[in-house]
């Protein structure tokens, strides 16, 4: 009789190996997986997002700007949503504060006229 157990303990198949691990769990790759994204394509856009708001709110009256359709002006006034920019002599245009794409520096102007 003890063989018959023997016998039947030998036979009996052995568990399957899963994966095994804690990334073995499906549910854990999606989480990480999510996470890799939050840091590598979401966190960096809300960056330039608030840098951009940074940048439009700080927009005063003689700064030389560039709009996001290459026009290079200087801010002659500024409403709540808008401003008007010099883009030559005697021409002005007024465009909405989310168009300018960045501010130019006083020197780089300075030195883009001297040459």
């Amino acid at each position: 009789m003890l063989s018959n157990l023997v016998l039947l303990a030998q036979a009996a198949p052995a568990a399957p190996a899963g994966p095994g691990g804690i990334l073995g769990n499906p549910m854990i790759m999606m989480v990480l997986m999510f996470v890799m994204m939050y840091f590598l394509l979401i966190r960096p856009q809300r960056q330039r997002q608030k840098e951009q708001e940074r940048l439009l709110s700080s927009v005063k009256v003689g700064d030389h700007v560039i709009m996001n359709g290459g026009e290079h002006g200087i801010i002659t006034s500024t409403k709540d949503k808008s401003v008007m920019v010099k883009i030559a002599d005697n021409v002005k245009v007024e465009y909405e504060r989310s168009a300018i794409a960045s501010i130019s520096k006083k020197s780089d102007v300075v030195e883009a006229t001297a040459a």
